[in-house]
């Protein structure tokens, strides 16, 4: 990381959303980050895989996607200009969504240069149901940021909320939230706020590091 002390820690935030509600962790994540002081956070999105004439029959999918039209598409430069990566991405068969997975396949050049070692990184995720993966999903998605040299971080049971026996996700390998076999359950209170945490916490180290790496040049 090139960065100096004086300049703002840069936190991205990396998701897909289909029906909308991971995108509105990925909002979560961010306003924790903002949280940070002498933070600067930005949102992207990856690039979607689904033909247009199938969204454009789809209303609710339709409507979620023209919310998300000024969230840019995440490029490798986004990656190698943060110090913290937080990567969210709906559940597919407890594994990261075909998007997601497109997206990650396209930075071999940056592991090849070893552009992403010791960034900060998080996971986040929305299943239908309680046990359609959110754990799995989580963790199978830190398998190659750990190919990357990136830094993992989850959420510590300091967050209290993760003891809730509310329905709901969240976890200490990061934020999730259960959205319905339809995909019309938004997360609830306790799903933001476990993600306001990770943003956070992201932040916080993402800073910690990059401060220090700032004193040595």
């Amino acid at each position: 990381m090139n960065i100096k002390s004086k300049d703002k820690t840069k936190v991205l935030i990396v998701f897909y959303s289909m029906y909308g509600n991971t995108a509105k962790l990925a909002k979560a994540v961010a306003e924790g980050a903002r949280q940070v002081e002498n933070v600067k956070v930005s949102l992207r999105q990856v690039e979607e895989l689904v033909p247009k004439e199938i969204i454009e029959a789809n209303e609710r999918m339709k409507q979620v996607k023209k919310g998300l039209t000024d969230i840019p598409i995440a490029t490798n430069e986004d990656l190698v200009e943060a110090d913290g990566i937080v990567f969210g991405t709906p559940t597919r068969y407890g594994n990261m969504c075909a998007q997601m997975k497109q997206f990650i396949d396209k930075t071999g050049g940056l592991w090849a240069e070893g552009k992403l070692i010791n960034k900060v990184a998080g996971v986040f995720t929305s299943t239908s149901t309680l046990h359609g993966g959110q754990e799995t999903t989580i963790i199978t998605s830190m398998i190659p940021l750990l190919h990357h040299g990136m830094i993992i971080v989850g959420v510590p049971y300091s967050e209290q909320r993760l003891f809730s026996m509310e329905t709901g996700g969240g976890s200490p390998y990061g934020a999730s939230s259960v959205s319905g076999p339809n995909a019309d359950k938004s997360p609830t209170v306790n799903d933001l706020e476990i993600a306001k945490t990770l943003g956070r916490r992201v932040a916080e180290i993402a800073k910690k590091i990059a401060e220090k790496q700032g004193q040595k040049e």
